[in-house]
């Protein structure tokens, strides 16, 4: 008779790590013990509430004002916060295949059909959401294709996933530039993913930028998280980055003349004559223009001129960029790690909200998809939303991880992967026996 696949939690436990019962004569290896990061929850709920700041726009502020410190978070976060979503992917990833030493054999098998399964499901949850029509671009399609892209490197230790992420980082930028100069043609994208083209180079979170930050994620995945010299070292290399990422790009905008350049190729496309640079004001509007252009950014430059990877906006997908969100997303981690552990009570509803990201985020796009169905896809930008969507989230995640654990999708996406690891199992001991004692 088959054994149940859907089998209870400590039963199905004890299948997956082949740890046997406590009984007379049965020797149980001994396993890692995998607890939980305050920490890393904690920035993984900044991360899916710094989405909702971007998602419903400083008109649905009412605590901040719109056009004052309110206008400042949104910038602060936009970009930011997908790439920290994106950085704790990969982080999560690491924590998944090993931790510091990284598995191999039959335990990274296991890991593996584990993950595919949660970006498949991940996957179709995306597609599903982005039927909503909400005025958002949904991330877990994408989130769901990077886990595919960072699997082959499980093994790899955090040197080689540093030097992996740097040398992306590097090319990426002008290769994304070339090719969709000559190969691919613009254009906006329409829904989640509709295209390998759209994933790769030219979607909202394309693969050829946000892989650096999976990647660092992971390379960040492999250290001891606990030690205080690694955070050190992880504090001072964010703060490097953070500051050469906006200098940088301050240096090549204003100082090497790369603003004026931009601005000089928008006025000879608007019509204007080549002498532009002989009136002050003009030639001050017109880099106020580019520098709006450069903020309406959704994924990628423009090619029409290679001073485009010269700003450090969101989602450009420039070295400036990449460099000061892999920077931002060290400062973040380190600094919930530090309160996690020392500000424990404070930090719970935080953390519990980062222990059920994919449930948060899901909700807070069903609750919008009715806000703008009763409201209109006009008007739906009212006071106070973004306070009430978060209010909304810290209560649900806190009630339901006081009463219930597990957040309900989270539940889900586990059954879903450790059913398919014990189908996986079942499938490899019938073709080739028990495991060796």
């Amino acid at each position: 008779m088959p054994r149940r696949l859907w089998a209870p939690g400590h039963e199905r436990v004890r299948r997956l790590t082949g740890v046997a019962e406590n009984r007379p004569g049965a020797h149980a290896p001994k396993t890692q013990e995998r607890t939980r990061i305050d920490g890393i929850d904690a920035a993984r709920a900044l991360a899916v509430l710094g989405m909702f700041v971007v998602h419903v726009s400083v008109d649905s502020f009412g605590l901040l004002d719109p056009d004052g410190a309110g206008q400042a978070v949104h910038d602060l976060v936009r970009g930011n916060s997908s790439a920290l979503f994106a950085f704790l992917a990969g982080l999560s990833l690491a924590l998944m295949t090993g931790r510091t030493r990284p598995v191999s054999g039959e335990p990274l098998r296991l890991v593996v059909v584990k993950v595919l399964t949660r970006a498949l499901v991940i996957g179709m949850l995306g597609l599903m959401l982005d039927t909503l029509a909400v005025p958002v671009a949904v991330i877990l399609t994408y989130y769901a294709g990077f886990f595919v892209l960072a699997l082959p490197l499980a093994k790899l230790r955090a040197g080689a996933l540093v030097s992996v992420a740097a040398g992306l980082a590097a090319v990426g930028p002008p290769l994304s530039f070339l090719l969709r100069q000559d190969l691919v043609p613009p254009r906006t994208p329409q829904g989640a993913v509709s295209s390998l083209s759209e994933f790769l180079l030219t979607g909202y979170y394309p693969a050829i930028t946000f892989m650096v930050f999976v990647f660092a994620g992971m390379a960040v995945g492999r250290l001891d998280l606990g030690a205080t010299a690694i955070r050190v070292r992880l504090l001072a290399t964010g703060a490097a980055l953070t500051a050469s990422g906006y200098a940088g790009s301050w240096a090549a905008l204003y100082v090497f003349g790369g603003l004026d350049r931009l601005a000089q190729g928008s006025g000879s496309s608007l019509g204007y004559p080549a002498s532009i640079a002989e009136d002050p004001q003009l030639r001050e509007n017109l880099r106020e223009q580019v520098m709006d252009e450069a903020y309406s950014i959704s994924g990628q430059v423009p090619t029409d001129s290679w001073w485009w990877l010269a700003v450090g906006t969101p989602h450009t997908g420039t070295h400036f960029e990449m460099a000061e969100s892999v920077g931002q997303a060290l400062l973040v981690l380190v600094a919930c790690l530090w309160l996690a552990e020392r500000a424990r009570f404070l930090m719970y509803p935080l953390t519990s909200v980062g222990r059920m990201p994919l449930t948060v985020y899901t909700g807070h796009l069903f609750v919008l998809a009715v806000v703008v169905g009763v409201l209109g896809p006009m008007d739906w930008h009212t006071p106070w939303l973004l306070e009430w969507l978060v209010l909304g989230a810290v209560v649900f995640a806190v009630a339901w991880r006081l009463l219930l654990g597990r957040g309900p999708l989270e539940r889900f996406l586990g059954l879903c992967a450790d059913n398919t690891a014990l189908l996986y199992q079942e499938n490899r001991r019938e073709r080739h026996g028990p495991p060796a004692p």
